[in-house]
């Protein structure tokens, strides 16, 4: 079966109910157990942040609403200031392992330029690499099992990086929350379509990994 990588994608408090003013994702402070679950049953345990500049040039405010189109190279829509290092929505969620005692750790769209939504590359057009695919080449990883916040944008977008480079891919879903219904139904179709497999829940995991 090959090494197992399991991937916590962003489980940060600025994408939860608890802070209220980032981007709150429903439900995304409930995916602890899910996440520590999947990590269970791999070798190596890797995870991402968003790292943003309060002043990033993405930021919207004033006139700039959010989730609107933008002309920057590496930053396609605007949102919300959200994930500032030292404030509470920078923080994993309670019960993760600190940054430090994860495997490998990514750290995304620390420029105010940039805002990349996978964290398999720095920018948008997936030239800068983040040397997450480097790394479990290295590690000889075969499948990586992939949850975290959200799923119809950081997730699938990593998902999607992680099939180019040819790794198989289970998306655990009881382990991701999404922003709304109807694009996390788009993204697990174009996860579905690169060859991404869906499970909804650990057992369901268990099962596609033979266990």
């Amino acid at each position: 079966m090959g090494i197992i990588a399991s991937l916590d994608i962003d489980a940060q408090k600025g994408f939860t109910p608890l802070c209220p003013d980032e981007l709150p994702v429903p439900g995304g402070d409930a995916i602890v157990a899910a996440l520590n679950g999947q990590a269970a049953l791999a070798q190596l345990r890797i995870g991402s942040k968003d790292a943003h500049p309060r002043n990033a040039d993405w930021v919207a405010g004033g006139e700039r609403a959010p989730l609107q189109p933008l002309t920057l190279p590496n930053a396609d829509l605007s949102w919300p200031a959200h994930c500032v290092p030292g404030t509470a929505g920078f923080e994993l969620l309670d019960g993760l392992p600190a940054p430090i005692d994860y495997d490998f750790f990514v750290w995304k769209g620390i420029e105010p330029d940039l805002h990349p939504y996978g964290a398999c590359y720095h920018d948008l057009a997936g030239r800068r690499s983040t040397g997450l695919i480097e790394f479990l080449k290295v590690h000889e990883v075969e499948t990586v099992l992939v949850g975290g916040l959200a799923t119809d944008y950081c997730v699938k977008t990593t998902v999607l990086q992680l099939r180019a480079a040819g790794l198989r891919v289970i998306v655990h879903l009881a382990a991701c929350r999404g922003i709304a219904e109807q694009t996390v139904a788009l993204a697990q179709q174009q996860m579905c379509a690169a060859g991404a497999e869906l499970a909804v829940d650990l057992q369901e995991v268990q099962r596609l990994l033979g266990c």
